[in-house]
């Protein structure tokens, strides 16, 4: 498998999906999947095949490399429920955390201007879906499919960190949440899930490492005349 960016196992990451496959490439590791190659020392896969989606990488990877059967079980109802929740959180949890973010510093970081009415919280559906989170996929299981961690869970906490950039803390209030935030932490190793969200916690950083060239102006301008 080849993958989109040619991720680095000692690097962080700047979106929500290439932290999760950070996590996991990390724990994904074997000799059979991966070798390091160039000065940076970069892993890069062995038997290459070209997949660019984020699911369809993690989904690979459980399979190809010898990790723990409890990330993507054999057991088939099991699968499903993870299968099941990595189909939902498309146009859910991932769509509405994601749009809270965006609109709080991707456009803020190309406009440079002050707009009033930003939001400060998800949106009704966006807290609709942790209702959903919490009463249908997590219910009271230590994980989203059990006892033990899944690729639903690691899908899931990437994406909730991603609002904390911006002061949007959707654990807040929500007891259950943050002690399955907290597990997760600690099946995952709390430096490895640090490491992986240093740069999505840290958007100022960000706007030093967009490009500043032609094509960058012709969005600004673009983007600008949509918020007019």
């Amino acid at each position: 498998i080849g993958l989109r960016s040619g991720f680095c196992a000692d690097q962080s990451c700047s979106s929500t999906p290439d932290s999760a496959v950070h996590v996991f490439m990390n724990i994904a590791l074997c000799s059979s999947c991966w070798k390091r190659k160039g000065p940076a020392q970069i892993y890069v896969p062995i038997n290459v095949t070209i997949l660019a989606l984020i699911i369809a990488i993690l989904q690979y990877l459980a399979q190809k490399c010898s990790v723990a059967d409890h990330w993507f079980p054999a057991d088939l109802q099991q699968r499903a429920r993870v299968s099941e929740y990595l189909s939902w959180q498309h146009l859910n949890l991932r769509l509405h955390c994601s749009k809270v973010t965006m609109l709080r510093v991707g456009i803020d970081f190309m406009l440079t201007l002050p707009r009033p009415g930003r939001p400060t919280k998800l949106s009704n559906r966006g807290i609709r879906s942790l209702d959903l989170l919490e009463e249908k996929f997590l219910q009271n299981k230590q994980f989203i499919i059990g006892s033990k961690i899944s690729l639903a869970d690691l899908v899931a906490i990437v994406e909730m960190m991603r609002p904390l950039a911006v002061g949007v803390d959707v654990f807040k209030d929500r007891p259950k949440l943050l002690a399955w935030r907290d597990r997760v932490k600690k099946e995952l190793g709390e430096k490895l899930f640090d490491q992986a969200h240093e740069a999505v916690l840290n958007p100022s950083d960000m706007q030093q490492k967009m490009p500043n060239n032609s094509e960058m102006q012709k969005f600004k301008s673009a983007l600008s005349r949509y918020f007019r």
